[in-house]
């Protein structure tokens, strides 16, 4: 009985610390959300941010990581904080941040229109802003 408990009890710890290992490759981009116009956001603005892998022409990025904010009312510039798996970067390709928008109801109200490269290529992963602009109504 105390050999089986012993052999459970080592097993747990590898399974830990393999996951534990999983964990490790998280990294953060982080930044601010803002944009030009002076003009408030609606107090139920909801802020949506994304890492993407732009590198491949003629399809849609693959999102690797993404933060939902909703602002309760708080104004540009937001803060953001996205999550992604360093193991899934590759040092050949292209990652692009970009940033939506919406109102309460779901109305698009801000959209980043330009490419905000981070990761490879000397690119940034702190302090990196991501400016959006106004859909026309």
């Amino acid at each position: 009985m105390r050999e089986t408990t012993i052999l459970a009890l080592a097993i747990a710890a590898g399974l830990l610390t393999t996951f534990g290992c999983a964990s490790s490759s998280e990294a953060t981009i982080s930044g601010t959300v803002t944009y030009r116009q002076r003009i408030s956001l609606p107090d139920d603005a909801i802020v949506t941010v994304q890492l993407q892998d732009v590198s491949r022409a003629d399809i849609a990025a693959t999102v690797l990581g993404e933060q939902i904010i909703k602002t309760d009312g708080q104004q540009v510039p937001i803060p953001y904080q996205v999550t992604y798996d360093e193991l899934e970067i590759d040092d050949r390709f292209s990652y692009s941040m970009s940033a939506k928008i919406v109102d309460g109801t779901g109305k698009l109200l801000f959209i980043s229109d330009t490419h905000t490269p981070v990761i490879t290529r000397d690119n940034p992963t702190k302090d990196v802003e991501i400016v959006v602009v106004p859909v026309a109504p």
